[in-house]
């Protein structure tokens, strides 16, 4: 027997790191011979370490789908081209909720496989509010009261930003070289300025995690309108109190627009085992595992047929049948290896402006001049 020892490495948190390292254990009772050994690092230390690092060092990679263009175009990962993994490869693609399994694919070939689906949504402490706001009046309403948070780190703020751009109908980056009209880009940071003047000024060092924890503890903060979805605290017994999550609210577009996110699982190209981590991959983003063993341990799934189980749906106050509409029509970020440098800067003037370090017009032709210079063509 060929016995293959595999290395991954994935993010710190129960989504993150459980559901890998749990299941793994029960592959290897399927398919004795490979061993996968998992790490995991904070999300800073994460995303301070490039990619094509971690990838000498890993042979299974938890990544974010906005790392595929420049990683596909720079030969980091194995691409999934087997031809003999064709009909399951088809098979996920058919199960893909949103544009999940489209954000792994780059020019015509498929870099990584949707494990983990999510885009910005809305939360809320059941046990405090029976009615879950649906509509902007409602959050700023609530936000008047003092019972609003809002992960306002920098690339989360500017989640928000392309979120409600796009709900307003200007999504982002969809003319060569601008970032947004510069009436369009105003007008957005006017309606985050008017929630945001009634939000502690935590907000602004929090991301989700934060915002989430603050959210299920004993705080005076019962309601986000915008943040990315962790079914871990829809959990009996996760925390203290449980959380409700639902669609973003209704703006101009319904309830498209939301920026999406989630986690796929790629193989480096220098592996010595790339079959058999592909082949690892595939049982970990098929519908069996996913709806079972792999969010048992945590996780959550990137699988359509695990959105729709009655079970998990019954686990998580109806976490994935309540923003299954959000997912669907979220908003897919730019397919450029110069993306992430976009979205590294101007993530920085987003915060500024909403904590008033940068004036709104500053803002929107600084931005417009990042994109011009790094994706003008």
């Amino acid at each position: 027997m060929n016995n293959k020892f595999l290395r991954g490495i994935t993010w710190e948190h129960p989504r993150g790191f459980d559901s890998v390292n749990g299941t793994s254990p029960l592959y290897k009772a399927i398919v004795p011979e490979v061993t996968i050994e998992w790490e995991y690092r904070s999300l800073q230390a994460f995303a301070d370490r490039s990619i094509e690092e971690l990838a000498v060092d890993f042979d299974l990679l938890v990544i974010d789908h906005p790392h595929i263009p420049l990683a596909a175009e720079s030969g980091i990962f194995a691409p999934f081209s087997n031809p003999q993994l064709t009909p399951e490869l088809d098979v996920l693609k058919k199960q893909s909720v949103g544009k999940s399994f489209e954000s792994y694919v780059h020019q015509g070939q498929i870099w990584a496989l949707p494990i983990d689906a999510a885009a910005q949504v809305s939360a809320s402490r059941i046990s405090e509010l029976t009615h879950h706001p649906e509509s902007w009046d409602e959050v700023l309403e609530l936000a008047k009261e003092g019972r609003v948070a809002w992960p306002l780190k920098p690339i989360d703020a500017y989640s928000s930003f392309i979120t409600l751009a796009t709900n307003m109908g200007y999504p982002p980056m969809r003319s060569p070289g601008e970032f947004l009209q510069k009436d369009q880009i105003l007008e957005v940071i006017d309606f985050m300025l008017n929630l945001v003047q009634y939000l502690p000024r935590s907000n602004f060092a929090m991301n989700p995690i934060e915002v989430a924890d603050l959210l299920s503890s004993d705080s005076p903060w019962i309601y986000s309108p915008l943040l990315f979805g962790y079914t871990n605290y829809s959990r009996f017994g996760f925390r203290k109190h449980l959380l409700r999550y639902r669609n973003i609210p209704v703006g101009k577009e319904g309830l498209a627009g939301s920026l999406l996110g989630g986690a796929g699982i790629a193989v480096s190209s220098q592996s010595t085992s790339i079959p058999e981590a592909q082949e690892f991959a595939l049982w970990l983003a098929s519908a069996d595992t996913q709806k079972t063993i792999y969010f048992d341990a945590g996780g959550q799934p990137g699988n359509s047929v695990a959105w729709e189980d009655p079970r998990l749906n019954q686990l998580t106050q109806n976490f994935f049948g309540g923003t299954r509409d959000t997912l669907e029509q979220s908003y897919l970020r730019p397919r450029d290896p110069r993306y992430l440098e976009v979205q590294d800067q101007i993530s920085v003037l987003v915060t500024q402006t909403l904590n008033g370090e940068l004036q709104s017009s500053d803002f929107a032709q600084r931005a417009n001049q990042i994109c011009e210079g790094l994706l003008g063509g």
